[in-house]
């Protein structure tokens, strides 16, 4: 069969939905019976970190995160599958246009609307795993109000940021002819440098408190650290993360003088300042390396490529007849693709996570080296991944293709054998 037609497309669309699906859950599987096989049976080198209780937690976080991604997984590829093969999109679209028309207002409008409609089918999972799942272990602090207003926030800001957005790629279509997606994506990157910078100060405080970091020894360790690497930042923010979860984490948002540091309370808590420092040290190193500015090439350059494969399947009638569309538009072009997209990306993503392990690597080796600690960093590592119930003993496959950060044992070899060269 001739996959470029309609039959064989919308054959070969179906099967890699479908393929990725059983691939996740084989996935969890793997994960789930790798580590139900180490209960009770602690590895050796695990002894010096964790006491058995502990070992004994993480290993059932691990099992009730991955039946809960088993299930929310099969629920995800039924939706994903009836939204492209169901016929209820084209009708949805013919009623829509029919009734309002279709300036490219309206028909940014109805893909907004489809993806408010998908996202709410992700509710009632969201929902389970904040006060169920998480509860359950003692990682949820939120309350279902808070959950909530979070949710109607999301929604309202998904809506002022992306109808806007999606009607002005709408507009440089009809206006910038044939080569509109180099245009596109020459807006898009626009659009994320204003968004880096407006983000931390206009949209984080919308879901979270940020307070400047108190003075104090910590505040001025931080402080030492930056200007001795040469770090140049505008503010070094506290999060109250502990509002809606035990998680801990820290990263810096921004660039330029618009750049600033943000930790979570909850980090601040479980680790020392020598620790603390050594974090700031790690996210230091991602922007010393490079790695931000190299992932957001790639990214950009990813971009570029959707954009153009949008520009060529506008064209083609069979990717719409595939989906039960009876005429081309580049709306509905947009929607069918960005819905396939994430079945596409998971089978390159281990790529792209094999590439994040050896930054990760880099970061926590300058770490040590602008610390002059590497044990500050290593207890941190070990402070973090307790706290928050990693999983001791991942599958291997499962690590590889989900991970973006090496496992604590991998991350403190690696840092020994840096430390002894």
């Amino acid at each position: 069969m001739d996959w470029l037609t309609p039959e064989g497309f919308a054959a070969f669309t179906g099967a890699l939905v479908i393929m990725r699906g059983v691939a996740e859950w084989w996935l969890d599987q793997f994960n789930v019976t790798h580590i139900q096989g180490h209960q009770g049976k602690m590895p050796p080198a695990w002894k010096s970190v964790m006491d058995a209780s502990t070992f004994s937690r993480s290993v059932n976080y691990t099992v009730a995160k991955g039946k809960f991604s088993q299930w929310s997984g099969i629920y995800g590829t039924l939706i994903l599958l009836a939204a492209l093969f169901s016929g209820l999109l084209p009708a949805m679209e013919q009623t829509w246009t029919g009734h309002l028309g279709a300036s490219i207002w309206i028909q940014s409008g109805f893909l907004c609307t489809v993806a408010t409609l998908l996202a709410l089918f992700d509710l009632p999972w969201n929902f389970w795993s904040q006060f169920h799942l998480e509860e359950r272990f003692g990682f949820n602090k939120s309350n279902s109000k808070l959950w909530a207003v979070d949710q109607l926030k999301m929604f309202i800001l998904g809506w002022a940021i992306g109808w806007p957005m999606i009607t002005l790629l709408l507009w440089i279509v009809e206006k910038a002819g044939d080569q509109w997606w180099v245009w596109a994506w020459c807006v898009l990157l626009v659009f994320q440098i204003v968004m880096l910078i407006l983000a931390p100060m206009l949209i984080l405080p919308l879901f979270n408190k940020l307070t400047p970091l108190d003075e104090g020894s910590l505040k001025d360790r931080l402080l030492l650290l930056a200007g001795r690497t040469g770090f140049g930042m505008s503010a070094i923010q506290v999060m109250d993360g502990s509002r809606r979860s035990g998680h801990s984490n820290a990263f810096f948002t921004g660039f330029g003088k618009f750049r600033r540091i943000v930790l979570f309370d909850t980090l601040i808590e479980q680790l020392n300042e020598r620790e603390v420092e050594a974090v700031l040290a790690h996210e230091i190193g991602h922007f010393k390396k490079r790695h931000v500015l190299l992932m957001m090439g790639i990214g950009l350059a990813g971009m570029l490529v959707q954009l153009w494969i949008v520009a060529w399947v506008a064209k083609q009638t069979w990717f719409f007849s595939a989906f039960g569309f009876a005429q081309t538009s580049m709306p509905i072009a947009f929607m069918i693709f960005f819905l396939i997209l994430g079945t596409v990306t998971f089978w390159i993503s281990p790529l792209s996570h094999l590439l994040s392990r050896q930054f990760e690597y880099q970061a926590d080796a300058y770490a040590a080296q602008a610390t002059g600690d590497r044990k500050a960093l290593t207890d941190a590592l070990r402070k973090i991944s307790l706290e928050n119930l990693s999983n001791p003993v991942p599958h291997p496959l499962y690590s590889f293709v989900y991970y973006s950060h090496p496992t604590l044992l991998e991350r403190e070899k690696a840092l020994s054998h840096h430390w002894e060269q």
